[in-house]
């Protein structure tokens, strides 16, 4: 049996982010095993392929900020699948307050 890989890893941990709801990099990658994983959470969104069901919209910048801004197309893409679960916005950020997902790593 072998281990998992940390983007396998960082993969499960987006998994469980509840529909309606985002996560942070940070948060993500503490939940993985790692706090300083943050930037690998990014490298991990951007191998996951386009068919792939993992919901990685659900991860946004710590201030709310979706991938790119929410200016970009990516962003407005992330904008537009959040809003379709609910997740509420302020001035182009996620309401952190309201829509983050609350569990934390131990």
């Amino acid at each position: 049996m072998s281990e998992k890989t940390t983007f396998e890893l960082i993969y499960d941990v987006i998994g469980q982010v509840p529909y309606g709801r985002v996560a942070t990099y940070g948060q993500i990658a503490a939940l993985a095993g790692n706090k300083r994983w943050a930037r690998v959470v990014g490298y991990a969104l951007h191998a996951i392929s386009r068919d792939s069901d993992i919901p990685w919209y659900r991860v946004v910048k710590k201030n709310g900020e979706v991938f790119g801004g929410v200016e970009s197309l990516g962003g407005r893409y992330q904008t537009e699948l959040l809003q379709e679960e609910g997740v509420g916005f302020v001035d182009g950020y996620v309401d952190m307050e309201h829509y983050q997902w609350k569990k934390v790593a131990f």
